[in-house]
């Protein structure tokens, strides 16, 4: 007869046994064309974030570098990964520092904690734009403790303050904990995939989504590159 411990031993076994022979994706996002030049914004009624930027920054909406690469993908296993029930304990982290969020975009799995803080000398008003989730709307002044949210179904949620009309800000709720955002340089990078058949999905705020199949045969790296159309208006 099988023991509680033994049970918890064997499927550790089994979990790190799968790890090892655990394969990745990894990739670049870029773009063609020429994307709309971000204006900049005009934070000098509120100088207290002003002076935290030594130049004016610009709208993030489309934030591109070297080589047309392209920032703020969000590169996701939307098929093959069950990992539906799998809640991350760890609590995803939103700030709003120098009337700016940070991160811009934010993924994070369903009915994972959020935590909102506000780094800033001035008040917010965090307003998330669900419409399959509930919509909420909330003052945070400075030094208050931060607001702490969840989200129970999949949604990607336009993010503003009422107070401060230049902040934008996404979160992305997903079904998966195999999800990264693309950076500088455009790479992104899926690990831990066990042997099998997955769909990926690259979603951008403007560019709208791509798709790309793949299949892990074992501990190996597969590349996948995502190309998006550039919007001039």
């Amino acid at each position: 007869m099988r023991t509680k411990k033994t049970l918890f031993v064997f499927s550790t076994l089994l979990m790190s046994s799968s790890l090892m022979f655990a394969g990745s994706v990894t990739g670049k996002v870029t773009y063609t064309g020429t994307p709309a030049k971000q204006k900049p914004i005009d934070m000098s009624k509120e100088p207290s974030c002003a002076k935290q930027h030594a130049t004016p920054i610009t709208g993030e909406n489309v934030v591109t570098g070297a080589n047309n690469s392209l920032e703020n993908v969000v590169v996701y296993v939307s098929a093959g990964a069950n990992d539906d029930g799998k809640v991350p304990s760890q609590a995803v982290t939103y700030d709003q520092k120098g009337c700016q969020y940070v991160p811009h975009v934010l993924p994070m799995h369903t009915n994972q904690e959020l935590k909102i803080s506000n780094s800033d000398q001035t008040s917010h008003n965090i307003h998330p734009l669900a419409k399959v989730n509930q919509e909420w709307n909330k003052s945070q002044p400075p030094g208050t403790p931060p607001i702490t949210q969840k989200y129970e179904k999949e949604e990607f949620i336009p993010v503003k303050c009422n107070i401060h009309p230049w902040m934008h800000g996404y979160f992305v709720v997903l079904k998966t904990n195999h999800y990264d955002v693309s950076k500088s340089g455009g790479e992104f990078k899926l690990p831990d995939l066990p042997p099998g058949k997955y769909t990926l999905t690259a979603w951008h705020e403007d560019y709208g989504t791509q798709t790309a199949d793949v299949t892990i045969t074992g501990a190996e790296s597969k590349d996948v590159n995502f190309t998006f159309k550039a919007k001039a208006y």
